[in-house]
């Protein structure tokens, strides 16, 4: 009897490690097409969020509004929404034409612009270096690194109409979508998710305040002295420093190289005052203006920021980049709500050593 025993449990002792064995497969496979699905649907998940914050933006000047004019609802978003478009639709009327003109000649002068520049660097042993990195090899492995980050998943003009599309929704019904979120939550949890989804939109209204003033404030400061210096096209210039405000950091950068190579044509002394010019007043915005808001409304970590941008820029390129700040805040947020104040409670009735 004994000896009959025997083979059946080694039989079923293998057909264990082969079902365990399977198991494991059956996982790790399960887990590399999950991160592959996420990797192509993860620009989709950033346009759902540039989306997001389109609503954001209508519906927290629509507040802004109700609470100051007392109007109902409805009415204020409607203010909210034509207010907007048709502010856009006045500074393209009274300014379209000038920056019109202003980036035909800023695109006419690049050419020579670009020329000018190399005769000077190639005149020192530091510009010479300089060029060297720029050309050759490098210079086609730069281009191929800037074309995978600039490029997207529809296109850039396909990227805009879906977000446009998801921002013009999210205004019209959100309660129709954050009302279907918190019926994936059981009853009693309920409470909890609304209340993280209040502190997500919130800190999403404080990042689009503080991102909004900075582009204002940087787009005049740069604009007005660029003119007084006598630079050409400086209200194109100032307005490519605004827009690049967005991006936290690396955007500023960016931002002054265009005036700076223009100003360099000119005359070096030229392109050290438009430097000052551009690095004095990313100061001012930086240093006093955004904190003085971020930190009433979103207080995110800078080692944290740059983190976020460098990973979001090699996972989604541009888009990763300029919406790292806002995704970087929702996580913090989650980790804040569902993990850290969980494990800091504690207990009725126990002490700390």
């Amino acid at each position: 009897m004994l000896s009959d025993e025997k083979p059946s449990d080694s039989v079923k002792k293998e057909l264990t490690y082969i079902e365990k064995v399977w198991q494991t497969v059956a996982i790790v496979a399960l887990l590399v097409v999950v991160i592959l699905i996420a990797r192509v649907a993860f620009n989709v998940v950033l346009m759902i969020l540039a989306g997001s914050l389109i609503a954001v933006y209508f519906h927290g000047l629509g507040d802004i509004i109700q609470r100051k004019t007392s109007l109902n609802r409805k009415a204020a978003m409607m203010i909210s929404i034509a207010g907007s478009f048709t502010l856009l639709a006045l500074l393209l009327w009274f300014m379209g034409t000038k920056i019109q003109n202003q980036i035909i000649e800023l695109s006419s002068t690049l050419p020579h612009t670009i020329s000018t520049t190399r005769a000077k660097l190639a005149q020192t042993h530091l510009g010479q270096q300089i060029l060297d990195n720029f050309s050759g090899d490098n210079s086609e492995k730069m281009f191929a690194t800037a074309q995978h980050f600039f490029s997207t998943s529809f296109g850039v003009m396909g990227d805009i109409y879906v977000i446009l599309f998801l921002g013009i929704f999210f205004t019209a019904h959100p309660s129709l979508y954050k009302n279907g979120i918190l019926l994936l939550f059981p009853p009693h949890k309920k409470a909890m998710a609304k209340h993280v989804m209040d502190r997500i939109s919130f800190s999403l209204k404080g990042w689009l305040k503080s991102t909004m003033l900075s582009i204002v404030l940087i787009t005049i400061l740069i604009t007005v002295g660029l003119t007084i210096t006598g630079i050409p096209v400086a209200l194109v210039l100032g307005l490519t420093a605004g827009m690049f405000k967005i991006v936290p950091n690396f955007g500023s950068l960016v931002a002054m190289i265009p005036g700076i190579l223009l100003a360099f044509t000119i005359s070096t002394n030229k392109a050290i005052i438009v430097a000052l010019i551009y690095m004095v007043s990313q100061t001012i915005v930086s240093s006093i203006v955004t904190p003085l808001i971020q930190k009433k409304i979103i207080n995110l970590p800078p080692a944290l920021t740059i983190i976020s941008q460098v990973i979001m820029g090699t996972l989604s390129g541009a888009l990763g980049i300029i919406l790292a700040v806002p995704l970087l805040a929702i996580i913090i947020i989650l980790v804040d709500e569902l993990y850290v104040k969980k494990i800091n409670t504690i207990n009725p009735g126990t002490q700390l050593d």
